[in-house]
């Protein structure tokens, strides 16, 4: 299982894209950060962190939790639930430009259920989207704004996020098709 970024580079990666998201929004009194549930989150945690410590100024952070906003969840209906987390938006997104962070992405329906949601909550001035890793294969049309690393994979492999809050250390592997045997 190659590691593709370890802890060191996602930390510089998330400071380069900080550094973007300021040159691109030079007011950040109007943004606001959503990270999509699991790691989404803990990514938007961290560049927030990094965006105040860059500007001086505290940009709003909020989670937000798109089970119920997959087309996905219901093809399934026999089998285990979907985990349903909280969505935590502890401010009004009405007219800020929202920061959507995710992991990774990849066919962009993850994406499309985040807009869903998002719009759900109120309606957003503008929406970017920020990601640390785009392994391409969109089966819809959306594009990140922030993008950490392109890593063109094959749809056979897989890439796993590992961060700290959530699993003990950060990396990013390219996990392989296991071999027929």
């Amino acid at each position: 299982m190659p590691v593709v970024m370890d802890g060191d580079r996602i930390g510089r990666t998330l400071t380069r894209i900080a550094h973007e998201i300021v040159e691109r929004n030079k007011d950040l009194s109007g943004l606001a950060l959503v990270g999509i549930r699991t790691r989404g989150d803990h990514l938007a945690r961290r560049l927030g962190a990094i965006l105040q410590e860059i500007s001086g100024q505290a940009v709003p952070t909020g989670a937000l939790d798109i089970t119920l906003y997959r087309d996905d969840t219901m093809r399934h209906a026999v089998g285990p639930q979907p985990l349903v987390r909280r969505t935590e938006i502890p401010f009004s997104i009405d007219d800020r430009n929202i920061l959507l962070v995710d992991d990774v992405l990849y066919t962009g329906r993850t994406i499309r259920a985040a807009l869903d949601a998002l719009i759900d909550f109120g309606r957003p001035k503008t929406i970017q989207l920020v990601v640390l890793v785009d392994r391409g294969h969109r089966e819809l049309p959306i594009k990140a704004d922030y993008v950490g690393k392109n890593l063109p994979t094959s749809p056979d492999e897989s890439v796993q996020v590992r961060l700290t809050e959530a699993d003990g250390l950060d990396e990013v592997a390219l996990l392989q098709p296991e071999a027929s045997a």
